[in-house]
């Protein structure tokens, strides 16, 4: 479990994630409304150092953005997708792209053999709102990503 006490905080372990990640690795983020999720993916794209600003896609569902690398990160909203089958319809490429997708949980077996879920709490106390963080690996690459990111404590 990991502690994030700020927005800045949260935008750092994304661009920390970011740095493990490589091409076709599938970030999945759970967490209820204003738990952090885009600003976790705002993070993790500056770390990417992606084209344009990285705002929640909730209206298109989807964003492309494009990399100096070639690699494309792909950001995904399937908070209105009713099921895999949608979300398997956006047609994404994801072998070859960087992908995050926001409330994912549940729709990428189907679609993906290796993923990271990361699971967003908030929790109130006081006048303090943190945010737990817990990593759960799905396939041998999810498994490989948690012990990078384990590895790779904040001190």
């Amino acid at each position: 479990m990991i502690s994030i006490e700020t927005a800045s905080d949260m935008e750092e372990f994304g661009a920390r994630v970011a740095r493990c990640l490589t091409t076709g690795d599938v970030v999945c983020l759970t967490g209820e409304l204003g738990a952090g999720k885009t600003t976790f993916t705002r993070g993790l794209g500056r770390e990417l150092k992606v084209r344009g600003t990285v705002t929640s896609p909730t209206f298109v569902v989807a964003r492309t953005h494009s990399r100096d690398d070639g690699v494309p990160f792909v950001h995904i909203d399937a908070y209105r997708l009713q099921s895999s089958a949608e979300l398997e319809d956006l047609d994404i490429d994801w072998e070859n792209v960087i992908s995050v997708v926001e409330w994912g949980h549940g729709m990428l077996d189907s679609i993906v053999d290796d993923w990271l879920e990361i699971v967003i709490d908030r929790s109130h106390s006081a006048d303090v709102e943190t945010r737990t963080v817990s990593l759960h690996a799905f396939g041998p690459r999810g498994y490989e990503l948690v012990d990078a990111l384990g590895r790779n404590e904040p001190s």
